[in-house]
């Protein structure tokens, strides 16, 4: 199983986790928000040692679904993306995209 792969088992174990517990929705951006952060720290490490990387498709993704606070809490702590221009602005989009959403849904929302 290469990081990828884990990546997306522990989203799905993240979401399947969230709706057990009483507050979905929040413990959704909790939960998001720290693996996103771990993986962040796993991707530090593994450019540092020269290991198989998480795809950035991958560290978007987890933008776009809610781990955007742990995201940019990992760039901080880890030191990790805060130079790669291209990536900066990707993850900015990727921020406003779930930001947006989390609004509409809040607004429109029965």
């Amino acid at each position: 199983m290469n990081l990828n792969s884990l990546c997306y088992f522990l989203l799905v174990l993240t979401a399947v986790g969230s709706t057990l517990l009483p507050h979905p929705l929040s413990t959704w951006f909790v939960l998001a928000s720290v693996l996103t952060m771990l993986i962040y720290g796993a991707d530090k490490l593994a450019a540092r040692k020269a290991w198989r990387r998480v795809p950035e498709s991958t560290l978007l993704l987890f933008g776009v679904v809610g781990g955007w606070p742990g995201a940019i809490l990992g760039q901080q702590l880890f030191r990790h993306k805060t130079q790669k221009q291209p990536f900066r602005t990707y993850f900015m989009i990727t921020v406003v995209v779930n930001v947006v959403l989390l609004l509409a849904a809040w607004r429109f929302w029965p």
